[in-house]
């Protein structure tokens, strides 16, 4: 229930083209004790008041002349459709009341005027009003406290998958940041290609698990210097089905999205990767989005086979190749995208090298 002095401060607006109707309804309400009263005379004013008033509730005559109630109504209903409409009408017209209930209004008045009955249906409505408010303000903070939650749950899960992530990786420290800077490659490319939010909220927290495979691989191996020998080479491809494995069978939509990349990153657009050779569209849309930000990072970032290149050579080499790297490795609707892109790549680099690699990273 509403406290009786909260219910007389209700906001309330009377609608009627009638000066002397205006004035013995405030001195009816004003008499009660209702101390926030608000009038017009011209109907066409009252959708812009209750805009920047939200009133409790509004007095409103049906029968005006320029604009009658219901045309009043109709407008009110178009400010917030989906909210409780705090309109009590008045009326002298027995059969308008069922067409102003249909109209969106919730209760009414008979003119001539009776005092109990006005108070009475008034207070009545005041007191709607003000619980629906109520309700209203509740919801807002309950959805707010949800949205916190869920925002606290998502950076704990990102959390978890870095550190599960730096599990197959914490022997190289060069590429301890790589895992982190993926999601905000992946996440930036997803929505310049114009992918819907579910899908750009799955590859940001997926991706990081693309290499967790390598958890697998012999430290000599994974830690080489120099080139692959062949059995080696046959050894260290294994990490993306190892990989698949520890995320395979989950519930989860992340982690099955963390295995299909982790599966695919290797593959490439013309047929040329590993470890099953797909070819375009055949290979999942995440692993081809996944391909080409792996690509850039590890281009950015110090290995034991290569130097770290700056961000025009890492560019060059994705649009025009090297040899080990060639443009047909990737989508061409995600390499152009890339291509006239690649700035946020850079930018997106040198935040999250300087941010979470400590003072000293840009030595």
């Amino acid at each position: 229930m509403i406290d009786s002095s909260n219910l007389l401060h209700g906001t309330i607006l009377i609608v009627d083209d009638l000066e002397a109707n205006i004035l013995l309804l405030e001195r009816i309400l004003r008499g009660a004790g209702y101390d926030s009263i608000t009038s017009t005379m011209d109907p066409f004013t009252v959708c812009e008041l209750h805009r920047k008033n939200n009133y409790d509730l509004i007095l409103l005559d049906l029968q005006m002349p320029g604009m009658d109630g219901f045309q009043v109504m109709e407008g009110l209903k178009a400010i917030k459709p989906d909210n409780y409409l705090p309109v009590l009408v008045i009326t002298a017209q027995p059969a308008y009341k069922l067409r102003a209930f249909k109209a969106g209004a919730k209760d009414f008045i008979s003119k001539p005027f009776e005092i109990p009955e006005v108070l009475a249906r008034v207070n009545n409505m005041v007191e709607m009003s003000l619980l629906q408010k109520e309700l209203h303000s509740y919801n807002d903070v309950l959805e707010q406290r949800v949205q916190e939650r869920t925002a606290d749950l998502q950076e704990n899960y990102l959390e978890t998958i870095f550190t599960m992530t730096r599990a197959a990786e914490y022997k190289d420290e060069d590429t301890g940041d790589h895992v982190q800077r993926i999601s905000y490659y992946c996440r930036a490319l997803a929505k310049l290609l114009g992918l819907n939010e579910i899908f750009v909220d799955k590859i940001f927290f997926a991706s990081p698990m693309h290499d967790i495979g390598k958890i697998g691989i012999p430290d000599h191996i994974l830690l080489k210097p120099g080139t692959f020998e062949p059995e080696e080479w046959e050894i260290m491809k294994t990490h993306v089905t190892m990989g698949a494995k520890i995320l395979g069978k989950s519930k989860s939509p992340y982690l099955k999205m963390g295995a299909e990349i982790a599966l695919n990153h290797h593959e490439r657009w013309d047929g040329g990767g590993y470890p099953e050779g797909k070819q375009g569209k055949s290979i999942p849309l995440a692993a081809r989005v996944m391909t080409i930000c792996d690509t850039y990072d590890a281009l950015r970032s110090k290995r034991p086979y290569k130097p770290a290149f700056d961000h025009e050579k890492a560019v060059q080499i994705i649009t025009c190749g090297d040899g080990r790297t060639e443009p047909a490795h990737f989508d061409p609707l995600i390499l152009a995208a890339f291509t006239k892109n690649h700035q946020i790549f850079c930018d997106i680099f040198e935040k999250y090298r300087a941010q979470l690699s400590g003072p000293n990273a840009a030595d």
